[in-house]
């Protein structure tokens, strides 16, 4: 009896791709790409940042895209499978909540001035332990992505002064400042996570678990490519990219998503949780040139976090022409 064929893609993903027909494609250059391990390359990028995007769930199920920063070297790799990450979550982030042994989470490597990226899924092997803060990432998966839609602009560690106190508020509706924020930005990220089911491989198919967790990922546009609702909600356009869906599989399956913002000239960071719901192109008009959905997202609640962020950023480099 041949043994069935494993997937990287769980039912989500998949759909999607059987929507623009592409799923056997997908499922041949998936099984390629998508790694249980990090090749040398990743590891040695992960190991020069200074800051990391990361995807974590709440006990309610609610994701939250968080950032954690340090001085280059705070993010290393004892083995090709495990990410240790020197460092704590900002104050007020509910990121330090959810770090927990066997806890799943969504993380990217992202080096704006390059226009790098990488993505890694795992699960929380290890805590801050004593004196040594942060968290130990078994990988599940790893996969690097596309410099597609990515601003250039360098991140710069920077100790925070000891004298100015975090200032953190929680809101249920987006003030004037929020709003300012979203639609002036020209980078978001979002986090979104569909946990495994109880699975029952069939005779041609079975679903890699690795398939399943968390996932964050990297946005990004002109400045009003996120637009403002009426109603306290807020749309953007998606585009063509890697073709894998695992932001638009997991919310097929789990509308339940967290973003967050950064105000790159003060630090500011803006953490919403709440809903993301897909308009599926169908034809009609209203889609910006070249967007093959769109997307609308429900506050739930969010957080705003100042002087906190350890990290200033030099303004963005010119565009290049290809994007």
């Amino acid at each position: 009896m041949t043994e069935p064929e494993s997937t990287p893609f769980h039912e989500g993903e998949r759909a999607i791709q059987e929507r623009y027909g592409i799923h056997e494609q997908l499922a041949k250059r998936g099984r390629r790409m998508i790694r249980p391990y990090m090749p040398d390359q990743h590891r040695d990028f992960y190991s020069k940042l200074p800051f990391l995007i990361v995807g974590s769930t709440d006990q309610a199920g609610n994701p939250w895209a968080s950032i954690v920063a340090g001085p280059p070297g705070f993010a290393q790799t004892p083995d090709a499978t495990r990410l240790q990450v020197s460092a704590q979550p900002l104050p007020g982030d509910p990121l330090a909540t959810h770090l927990k042994p066997g806890a799943s989470v969504g993380m990217l490597g992202l080096e704006p001035h390059t226009r790098r990226r990488n993505r890694l899924n795992g699960k929380i092997e290890r805590t801050a332990n004593g004196a040594a803060p942060g968290f130990r990432v078994q990988v599940d998966q790893t996969f690097g992505n596309c410099p597609k839609f990515i601003v250039p602009r360098e991140a710069i560690f920077q100790p925070l002064d000891p004298e100015t106190a975090p200032k953190i508020s929680h809101f249920e509706r987006l003030d004037s400042d929020a709003q300012r924020l979203i639609s002036e930005a020209d980078t978001f990220f979002i986090a979104s996570a569909h946990e495994a089911p109880n699975l029952h491989a069939s005779d041609t198919l079975t679903i890699d678990r690795s398939a399943y967790g968390v996932d964050v990922s990297h946005r990004g546009g002109d400045p009003g490519f996120v637009t403002l609702a009426g109603d306290g909600a807020f749309h953007y356009p998606d585009y063509r990219g890697n073709q894998h869906f695992n932001t638009l599989g997991n919310l097929v399956c789990n509308p339940k998503s967290g973003y967050l913002f950064v105000d790159f000239s003060s630090g500011r960071i803006l953490m919403l949780t709440g809903t993301s719901s897909i308009e599926w192109d169908q034809g009609g008009t209203g889609f910006p040139a070249g967007a093959e959905r769109m997307l609308r997202f429900e506050l739930t609640r969010g957080i705003c976090i100042e002087n906190a962020l350890p990290l200033r950023w030099a303004p963005p480099k010119p565009k290049p022409t290809k994007r």
